[in-house]
């Protein structure tokens, strides 16, 4: 059964403090053997797993596991013609999204071995985006099949219930993941075209946009309460970089050599991952470690 909610919250903003340049942290390069493109969307979990995509020469995306010996493994549900896994949970369940043979959107878990599809009743598209140790996941419901234009966050529980919800004043809204507390991060477009972050706890939500951005993607939240994500100076987003907010404060940051980054995720220890363009515009996956 489908239950649909919308919330009664104001939008809170805060005033957060902000460091403009991160201390010197330890980055590692990866790139899956032979590809084109790599990215890094989720982990490391607590066996040291990794979850990302890669693109091969054919231009066909993929999904892959990459375990803390450097084991790469490519990952795609039956039928699909694309692939995106977007967390890995400490037990090694990864749920993420595919793209079927119309170009459609659903959404994805891969559990001992099995995949199992999940789709937002009524919705053209769907995306799977993060689950927390009691089974909630989160989503993206998609007005369209390819889930270009209006969306819409999502969470469903373990025992199957969908709630819909868009931060205030929002036109379109994502969401990202939830931690182990319930905490949703993710990100809005309201009415003039501005995309903010977000982090939804408790029926509350708070604006999360790095200071002076005109571009805000809130995309990783860990059990600490740390929020990772990439932002922009301008409202286009054609050069991103990618912060941290730690007890408040935002921290700007970026793999040596990228002209463009985007954190999408970060562990309890702190490790983050993500993707970044070199000079040459070449993408690649990156682990940050504390």
């Amino acid at each position: 059964m489908t239950r649909v909610f919308y919330l009664a919250a104001c939008t809170v903003y805060v005033v957060l403090a902000t460091s403009a340049i991160a201390p010197a942290q330890t980055y590692k390069t990866i790139d899956f053997p032979g590809a084109v493109a790599t990215t890094l969307n989720g982990g490391p979990n607590a066996e040291g797993t990794s979850v990302g995509t890669y693109t091969d020469t054919s231009g066909g995306v993929h999904g892959f596991t990459l375990t803390k010996t450097g084991v790469f493994t490519s990952i795609d549900p039956p039928g699909s013609t694309g692939t995106t896994p977007n967390y890995i949970t400490p037990e090694g369940v990864i749920v993420g999204a595919y793209l079927d043979a119309a170009g459609a959107n659903h959404g994805f878990t891969l559990e001992n071995g099995a995949y199992t599809t999940i789709d937002f009743p009524g919705a053209a598209g769907t995306q799977l985006t993060g689950r927390n140790p009691a089974g909630t996941m989160t989503g993206v419901s998609c007005a369209t099949a390819s889930c270009t234009t209006v969306t819409h966050g999502f969470t469903v529980s373990k025992s199957g219930v969908f709630s819909s919800f868009d931060p205030p004043g929002a036109v379109s809204s994502t969401a990202s993941t939830v931690n182990p507390s319930g905490a949703i991060v993710g990100s809005y477009t309201d009415a003039n075209g501005v995309t903010h972050g977000y982090l939804l706890y408790q029926r509350r939500f708070v604006t999360i946009d790095f200071p002076g951005s005109l571009f805000s993607f809130a995309g990783g939240n860990n059990a600490e309460g740390d929020i990772v994500g990439a932002y922009s100076l301008t409202q286009n987003a054609t050069v991103l970089h990618s912060f941290l907010v730690r007890n408040g404060v935002f921290t700007s940051f970026d793999p040596p050599g990228a002209s463009f980054s985007d954190a999408a995720g970060i562990n309890p220890a702190g490790t983050i991952v993500g993707l970044f363009v070199d000079a040459s515009g070449a993408v690649h996956g990156f682990v940050r470690t504390p």
